[in-house]
């Protein structure tokens, strides 16, 4: 790998933010290519991170420092992108929240920041968030993906009222549902007519990637 794509990609991984949004702004002066530094540079060094989280050698708070060096980054590159037109290259739109009753944020948050470090355009809508708010939001950005996170079981059912009311509008055949948090699981997912769960942030990232590709 290119010397430049190799310190991108290690920033990330080292969690130093100075480091990449350094690099992010060297590729905005036109020293590299913006699309090549994403995808070969930072983003190699997201999937890096995540892999060795989910082999034990990184801790969550590790991770979350490699997703908000990632995320600093591309807002340094997002300008260019959406200028250049290559915004429209991967930049499929996910609105996400955690649902009505339920204040619980960090790992939503977690997987929000995973999620846009990973190319996705996200729609943040926080914790405590009404039925009819990821509804309203899906239509009016044109989402193809509601993920929804509830940690306890009595607002999980709340999933569930939100998959009814995208059936209600007319909006469920284009939009996938992806659901997770604590009490819920596969099971839970299929029970309530989402189309996916996600056990953590790593896995929403690869079930997300799959929903939109499919």
């Amino acid at each position: 790998m290119d010397t430049f794509l190799e310190d991108c990609s290690r920033a990330v991984l080292k969690g130093d933010r100075d480091a990449a949004v350094e690099r992010a702004r060297r590729t905005t002066a036109g020293e590299y290519d913006v699309m090549e530094a994403i995808e070969k540079g930072f983003s190699a060094g997201i999937r890096s991170a995540g892999e060795l989280w989910e082999q034990g050698e990184y801790f969550l708070p590790e991770l979350a420092f490699s997703a908000e060096v990632m995320k600093a980054a591309m807002e340094v590159l997002e300008p260019v992108l959406a200028s250049s037109g290559a915004q429209g290259v991967d930049r499929r739109t996910v609105v996400i929240g955690t649902v009505k009753g339920d204040i619980h944020d960090i790992g939503k948050s977690l997987v929000s920041t995973m999620l846009s470090a990973s190319g996705f355009n996200v729609i943040d809508l926080g914790a405590d968030v009404p039925y009819q708010s990821f509804v309203d939001a899906a239509g009016k950005d044109g989402a193809r993906l509601v993920c929804m996170s509830a940690l306890l079981t009595t607002t999980m059912t709340g999933q569930k009222r939100v998959v009814e009311l995208l059936d209600e509008s007319g909006l469920r055949a284009g939009v996938r549902v992806l659901v997770g948090g604590a009490p819920t699981s596969p099971t839970w997912a299929s029970q309530i007519g989402a189309d996916a769960y996600a056990s953590d942030a790593v896995d929403a990232v690869r079930v997300a990637t799959r929903l939109m590709d499919e």
